[in-house]
């Protein structure tokens, strides 16, 4: 029972918020498909907990549209929508082009750049090696010390929770659909921009790093149509 070690080392956080962060990871991840039926029996069973913090995980997953709740069926994990992915990349998007124009008028715009680029020579390392989840936490990295440099560290958290959808389609990408040397290249072409000091160059080179997912779409669901929810709009960039 992976939760009840869990709790055992942490345990100032309360049971219902590790079923979350449980269930959470395991939607991101696709260990828990879309489709997949979940009753607070279920996850009960799975966790080893009781049916009290499982049904307050399955209702704060449903707040946040990773379970749906179905009439006469009951929960059930929820669909990829690219409404959702659009909501999340377009506030995003707003948040990290307004720190990336404080950023760079810190005055430390050589210590950020210094930063941005060790973050990319470990993104190298770690394609070499096959390492994707070492390449994405230096890629949330990479975006932290933006905000960081913007003297804004605690809008860090809630960037992360307005790419929670943006984080499951991501997941879906790394199956063999996302290049992540391409990444890197718009990362290296991002410092350039910031050593330069060319923040119009810059802003529109992080926009077309953080639409990027959008040109994935199309053959994640060709290849995953089974994910998706059924005769929606294509995906595309908010303006």
């Amino acid at each position: 029972m992976a939760l009840l070690k869990t709790a055992k080392s942490n345990r100032s956080m309360p049971l219902a918020r590790q079923v979350y962060d449980d269930l959470h990871q395991k939607i991101l991840r696709f260990e828990l498909k879309p489709y997949q039926v979940l009753s607070e029996a279920s996850v009960s069973e799975m966790l080893g907990v009781s049916r009290t913090p499982a049904r307050e995980a399955l209702t704060k997953l449903a707040e946040n549209r990773f379970v749906d709740v179905v009439p006469q069926r009951g929960s059930q994990v929820a669909p990829l929508r690219t409404e959702d992915l659009n909501r999340s990349q377009f506030m995003r998007e707003a948040l990290e082009v307004a720190l990336l124009r404080r950023a760079m008028s810190s005055g430390n715009e050589a210590g950020l750049v210094k930063g941005l680029r060790k973050e990319i020579t470990l993104q190298r390392t770690y394609v070499t090696f096959e390492d994707t989840e070492s390449f994405y936490a230096s890629d949330e990295a990479f975006h932290g010390l933006i905000t960081e440099y913007a003297k804004q560290p605690s809008v860090l958290p809630e960037i992360l929770r307005l790419k929670d959808h943006m984080d499951r389609f991501r997941h879906l990408m790394v199956s063999g659909v996302e290049d992540l040397d391409t990444i890197i290249k718009q990362h290296v072409a991002i410092a350039d921009a910031i050593e330069k000091g060319d923040a119009a160059r810059a802003e529109q080179r992080m926009i077309k790093h953080l639409r990027r997912i959008f040109d994935y779409i199309s053959e994640a669901r060709e290849r995953f149509p089974e994910y998706f929810e059924h005769d929606e709009k294509p995906a595309r960039a908010i303006r």
